[in-house]
């Protein structure tokens, strides 16, 4: 499986990067659930844009309370 840079863009993860897994066509997924942040709950971040240095952004959408995605 590969792997894309990203870059989470506001809420509890903002500012942090992370490899997520990519979709065939290179980009991450359209959505990610970040779990076990220094924060509660599970947080939805959604795919932005691409970086200039060939990342991608990942916009903070909600917070959910812990477990609800599961």
């Amino acid at each position: 499986m590969s792997m894309v840079h990203v870059l989470f863009v506001d809420g509890p993860a903002g500012g942090g990067r992370r490899e997520l897994p990519a979709e065939p066509d290179g980009s991450p997924p359209p959505r990610w659930v970040l779990s076990g942040h220094d924060e509660p709950g599970d947080h939805l971040y959604e795919r932005a844009a691409r970086e200039a240095g060939g990342g991608w952004t990942m916009r903070y959408v909600r917070t959910y309370p812990a477990g609800i995605t599961q």
